[in-house]
């Protein structure tokens, strides 16, 4: 295993990184000897399991820190943000990556069940889109980034297809990919590069949580070319790719991690 990070002080900090695509990348950027820091939101019965987790990233002989806290408040932002320049020891952080999967999942339409509301779209967008910018913003202004960093978030299909109870999602992902695209030209002289991965369908807690997610399963099963489903390390294996130095011309753009299942 080649740890091309290892010896630079490169960190990631990783918004969502305690399960699904945001814990296989924070694991895969560690076994190539980046350090990580992740950002989560999870109750007192799941830490035993997440602890677990993280014990893994720490075997990896990398520097570890996490934070379980609501990132989307400003007041917690600030208080940790203010904290990192004693934790990263000297480091930078060399990738950002928004995992976040915080939003509403209602119908528009319905007789029986609770529908969208404005609050639901605002809720909804600020965490999966807005709290881009904010994090970006933040670190940028306390000068945390590497000379060559990288912002990376996660977009999918919904970004251009409708899917019953996943509007406000929909919408934050076109946000989230409006956002990224002026960061890649407003961040570019100072070396910050930004980037979307566009995952496949993929069997993740967040997943599960849309009503009909098994059909939705199904059907990319059908069209995908290799006929299985993304899986986290797929999507985290890009992000390393985006996060070497290789990838620095890539900027701006939103970039398919699905096996050709958006193609079909």
């Amino acid at each position: 295993m080649v740890k091309e990070f290892e010896h630079k002080n490169y960190w990631a900090l990783i918004l969502g990184g305690s399960s699904g695509l945001g814990l296989a990348t924070a694991k895969k950027l560690a076994k190539h000897g980046m350090n990580i820091c992740v950002i989560h939101r999870n109750s007192r019965s799941q830490e035993t399991e997440i602890n677990a987790e993280f014990d893994k990233i720490k075997a990896e002989g990398v520097t570890f820190k996490s934070y379980n806290v609501d990132a989307f408040k400003p007041e917690k932002r600030k208080q940790i943000i203010s904290e990192l320049d004693s934790v990263l020891e000297g480091g930078k952080i060399r990738s950002l990556v928004h995992s976040v999967a915080k939003g509403n999942l209602k119908p528009m339409l319905d007789d029986e069940k609770p529908t969208l509301q404005n609050d639901d779209f605002n809720l909804t967008i600020n965490a999966m889109a807005i709290s881009l910018y904010d994090w970006t913003k933040s670190l940028f202004e306390t000068k945390l980034f590497t000379e060559d960093a990288r912002i990376i978030s996660f977009t999918s299909e919904g970004n251009t297809k409708a899917w019953k109870n996943y509007a406000a999602v929909s919408a934050a992902k076109v946000t989230l990919e409006a956002i990224t695209r002026n960061i890649a030209l407003e961040f570019a002289p100072y070396g910050i590069r930004a980037n979307c991965i566009q995952a496949g369908v993929t069997d993740t807690a967040s997943l599960r949580m849309i009503p009909g997610s098994d059909q939705i399963k199904a059907h990319s099963l059908k069209r995908n070319p290799f006929k299985r489903l993304t899986q986290p390390e797929d999507v985290a294996n890009a992000v390393y790719l985006l996060s070497k130095d290789e990838a620095r011309w890539i900027n701006g753009c939103v970039i398919p991690v699905d096996g050709g299942e958006h193609i079909s």
